[in-house]
């Protein structure tokens, strides 16, 4: 059962690529800076990360399969198809992970549109990171 974003089995860095992922598809300024900070913490390869911020797919198969399938839950709305879960499965995921991957994708969301807004300032560590939608 899914208990929250950081208590099921994704890795940090796993989590960091759907939370930075979920933030540039739903335009979220404030949650990009702020996962782009902690998907470099979490050990993302730069480039990977920027790729994200781009609205491009990551090189490393794992993180590309991870940040594909997010992008296509929101933009899709859920109807992603069978061709989708089996990518996510081929680069490693389990099953249940497609349910998890989901249910992180819904907590993110709402907290994406909750700070789209109320229009946080963004606090000076994450400055460096600072986005805006294209």
């Amino acid at each position: 059962m899914f208990q929250g974003v950081h208590n099921g089995t994704l890795t940090e860095a796993e989590i960091q690529t759907l939370l930075l992922t979920n933030a540039v598809t739903n335009s979220c300024s404030w949650a990009v800076a702020f996962h782009s900070f902690f998907a470099l913490q979490a050990g993302l390869d730069p480039a990977d990360v920027q790729a994200i911020r781009e609205r491009r797919v990551p090189r490393e198969p794992r993180c590309a399969a991870l940040s594909t399938y997010a992008r296509d839950l929101i933009e899709k709305r859920g109807h992603v198809g069978e061709a989708a879960v089996q990518t996510l499965l081929s680069a490693g995921f389990e099953p249940y992970q497609a349910l998890e991957v989901l249910a992180v994708s819904a907590a993110s969301t709402i907290t994406n549109y909750a700070l789209n807004i109320a229009e946080p300032p963004l606090e000076p560590t994450f400055q460096k990171h600072a986005w805006r939608p294209t």
